[in-house]
């Protein structure tokens, strides 16, 4: 269990109560509910940003763990001049702080009550500087002090209290009863509520927990609900916000039977755990090579973006590998890896380094040619997606203008020798102009393509016939 959860216990316990209601909502029972609709295309692109999470994670694991406005002004700061030039353009709030400040529908409106400003002030403040507010919540979370207080749903007169059973046996959270009346307008209506601020991503936290309430270290944590109240769920996130062009990120998702549902109602999942601590043992050694039934199935992002590259690409799924701590990598080997890894997969690049912990790490993100595969939308797949294959570590795909890039990854201890046949693997004939997009150097014309890469390191080929 890492620092946010247990610290979430704390922060919500005001989340717990003791009654329940009967009135029923208009949720479809019809055993049609089952049957999931096509995949839809997905117009999103995994972002460039910068995220709160390393401030957290290095705090003590108490009440005090809050970000203060000045300290989130300073990183503010430190992005617009470092890195919103290369197109990272949101700063993303995460969990810890406190829940104290809701509006009269039971919305959170603040990090913190030691907060002068809201997020409204604060979305607001970073538009004027040519960035968005990025969030973290969950629009299925309802706060029973707010319900106290008398709450109403938007839009409606119904009780908050409606929608909350204090009898359910779940840890930590009240989940809204999706059956019951005003459960829809309120899980919309909280996606409303960020949007109408200006803010265009959400991160949708502890989905697994909701699904089945099953964590692989707590054991069970709240009901086995309906396959079809998941669905539901799920369905109303996404419909709120694909009407305000809101990414919706699915974070802690068991992505059962090849995550058919997060497929269809989140456009970016979670694909591994936390970066917590970080380093590469984080990165590519955790838990390697061994798939679990349950969040999260693969342990490190190199297995997860290796496995689950066949649900991704332009246009489909966004896969997301967490925030990146460059400074907790041991070398420019590993860390040239980290950033290439997250961008040849199609993956977003979620900067956690700090203004006081970047060392000299900046220019790793700054790398423009390795950006403008974010940039044109690009997602690569490995030639084999079992990450116990050493193939897994090879990866290609094509730019927009027929471009290939190839990514020959080193997992291991010792250098190891790659190679690649143009020919043969990417159906290229006769020789072709390569560079080097880490070394920003043209190697030549070639028609294959060999080298030894480094412990941990990496080697990010442009080919073009052109």
């Amino acid at each position: 269990m890492n620092l946010k959860n247990s610290l979430i216990a704390i922060l919500l316990a005001v989340m717990l109560g003791a009654c329940d209601k009967d009135s029923t909502s208009s949720i479809d029972q019809n055993p049609d509910n089952n049957l999931l609709p096509d995949i839809p295309l997905n117009t999103f692109k995994a972002p460039l940003y910068w995220s709160v999470y390393e401030h957290h994670y290095l705090q003590s694991d108490d009440e005090s763990n809050y970000i203060t406005e000045e300290e989130l002004m300073k990183n503010i700061d430190w992005v617009e001049e470092h890195l919103l030039p290369y197109g990272y353009d949101m700063i993303a709030l995460d969990g810890w702080g406190d829940v104290t400040r809701l509006n009269e529908h039971g919305y959170r409106k603040s990090h913190s009550r030691h907060w002068e400003n809201d997020y409204a002030w604060w979305a607001n403040h970073l538009q004027e500087r040519g960035m968005s507010l990025g969030m973290y919540d969950n629009p299925l979370w309802v706060h029973t002090s707010a319900a106290d207080a008398g709450a109403t749903i938007v839009g409606t007169d119904i009780p908050l209290e409606n929608i909350i059973n204090r009898n359910e046996d779940a840890l930590w959270f009240n989940w809204v009863q999706v059956d019951r009346n005003g459960a829809e307008e309120y899980v919309k209506g909280y996606v409303q509520h960020y949007a109408d601020m200006g803010i265009r991503y959400l991160n949708v936290d502890f989905l697994s927990w909701y699904e089945n309430g099953f964590d692989k270290n707590l054991g069970d944590v709240g009901p086995e609900r309906p396959r079809e109240h998941y669905i539901t769920a799920m369905r109303w996130i996404k419909e709120a916000a694909d009407e305000n062009g809101m990414l919706f990120k699915a974070v802690m998702p068991h992505l059962n039977n090849e995550a058919e549902i997060e497929r269809r109602f989140s456009h970016m999942v979670r694909i591994n755990e936390d970066v917590a601590a970080g380093g590469w043992a984080r990165f590519s050694e955790d838990n390697r090579g061994n798939r679990r039934e349950w969040w999260s199935q693969w342990g490190n992002p190199m297995d997860g973006y290796a496995y689950w590259s066949h649900i991704a690409g332009r246009d489909s799924l966004i896969l997301c590998g967490d925030f990146i701590r460059l400074n907790t990598f041991n070398s420019d080997e590993e860390k040239k890896s980290v950033i290439s890894q997250h961008v040849l997969a199609g993956g977003p690049l979620g900067v956690a380094d700090q203004y006081n912990t970047i060392g000299d790490d900046l220019w790793l993100y700054q790398n423009e040619e390795i950006l403008a595969l974010n940039h044109d939308g690009f997602v690569g797949k490995p030639l084999d997606n079992n990450p116990t294959n050493e193939s897994s570590q090879t990866w290609i795909g094509q730019m927009s203008n027929g471009d290939w890039i190839v990514g020959l990854f080193n997992r291991d201890g010792s250098s190891r020798l790659r190679n690649i046949n143009f020919e043969t693997t990417l159906g290229l004939q006769g020789n072709s102009n390569v560079r080097d997009v880490w070394e920003q150097e043209d190697l030549g014309s070639m028609s294959s393509f060999s080298t030894t890469v480094p412990s941990r390191g990496v080697v990010v080929l442009r080919i073009s016939q052109n």
